[in-house]
């Protein structure tokens, strides 16, 4: 068997106690007020240390905790923090640990997509550290415990070729979640207008709106628009708030949104 990747931000950026952890998720998912949307195909959260960004992150998994039938798998995207490399790190390992269990990953997903070549290929050295993706786990598992992962970080790569190729492999019954933080540490003011400005960008389809804003998963939010674009999904903003709406520390904020897309 493939070997489990470890937490590395439990008891950071959320509860390293499992019952803890589960009842704080539950109760951000019962706060949370979503659309009534359907069928989701993707997802973009942030990944900030959940007192600040799990009530923004709830609103769109609460969505998907509603879903008549879960997706088949779950392809995650998210930005590499700390590892510099090219292309597109699939981690090649059996699961994903929190407190909360091991959410399995779907090795023959990993497998074709390796296949494909360029720019995709397995290392799971920059994931070992990275957060972006490692926070949305114990939100999957209580949501879609069920559900198989293909845990995926963006390098030095073109997103509308990595968007052109998952476009090919995606099937049916795919759900796509952009792990992404918005502006970071400017004062609350000026972040809320800074995000406005990429949210209405990524809301009307604007690549090059999106590519020009601030965000720390702008290259996996760009390749999502490009499937969005081939396939006919619609942006909906579920939920947007900076840390100082939450801390109300207002001089160095980071924003952060909920949005989903929708087949219409």
């Amino acid at each position: 068997m493939a070997d489990i990747r470890s937490p590395a931000v439990a008891g950071m950026f959320y509860p390293a106690q499992p019952h803890v952890l589960r009842e704080d998720i539950q109760r951000y998912l019962d706060a949370a007020e979503p659309m009534d949307l359907a069928p989701v195909r993707a997802i973009v959260v942030p990944h900030a240390g959940y007192i600040y960004s799990a009530p923004v992150a709830a609103a769109a998994y609460r969505l998907l905790a509603k879903s008549v039938r879960p997706p088949a798998r779950l392809l995650m995207l998210g930005p590499s923090h700390r590892s510099w490399f090219q292309g597109v790190a699939i981690a090649d390992v059996g699961g994903l640990r929190t407190p909360l269990g091991i959410q399995a990953v779907d090795l023959d997903a990993v497998r074709r997509l390796v296949e494909i070549g360029r720019p995709f290929g397995t290392a799971n050295s920059p994931h070992a550290a990275e957060h972006c993706l490692e926070v949305q786990i114990p939100f999957v598992q209580v949501v879609l415990p069920d559900t198989k992962i293909v845990p995926m970080l963006f390098g030095d790569v073109d997103p509308l070729e990595v968007g052109r190729a998952l476009n090919d492999f995606l099937s049916a019954d795919d759900l796509i979640v952009v792990s992404s933080d918005l502006s970071h540490y400017h004062t609350n003011e000026a972040a809320h207008d800074i995000d406005a400005v990429f949210l209405n960008a990524l809301l009307s389809g604007d690549c090059l709106g999106v590519a020009r804003g601030e965000a720390c998963g702008q290259a996996p939010a760009l390749a999502l628009m490009t499937i969005a674009e081939a396939r006919g999904w619609h942006p909906h903003l579920l939920d947007y708030r900076t840390s100082g709406d939450v801390t109300g520390e207002r001089h160095q904020v980071v924003g952060y949104a909920a949005v989903a897309y929708v087949e219409e």
